[in-house]
């Protein structure tokens, strides 16, 4: 074996070009036309979010009544010694509203994180 210096190989620094995210960030300081229909999507996204999951607790919970009403077997039907719709609107429906509440929160994270996404996205 041959005994020589060692040379350290160290890759260039590569740094990110600065203008592939400070365009699309530029438009939404500047709220620009491109940047007010970015930030007009996310809103949109958030709120058909929003409207979903109201229309799953108004029929999720809205619906009980009608079902009581259509099926007066099930009004009176007892679980535990207690009615059923007791049981339904006194202690099923929270479990049924923080499920939709987590997976609201789920949900609004991701459009988020799309919107970050698009965001950060280099340009081509």
């Amino acid at each position: 074996m041959t005994e020589g210096r060692r040379t350290r190989v160290v890759l260039a620094d590569v740094q990110p070009r600065a203008h592939d995210h400070d365009r699309t960030r530029t438009e939404l300081a500047e709220q620009t036309q491109v940047g007010e229909a970015l930030v007009r999507g996310l809103v949109r996204a958030q709120l058909a979010l929003a409207l979903r999951m109201a229309l799953v607790v108004a029929i999720g919970l809205g619906g009980l009544p009608l079902l009581f009403a259509v099926a007066p077997e099930v009004s009176s039907a007892s679980v535990a010694g207690i009615d059923l719709p007791w049981v339904l609107l006194g202690a099923a429906a929270y479990p049924f509203l923080f499920a939709v509440g987590w997976a609201y929160v789920r949900l609004a994270d991701r459009n988020e994180q799309d919107f970050v996404a698009v965001v950060r996205r280099p340009e081509r």
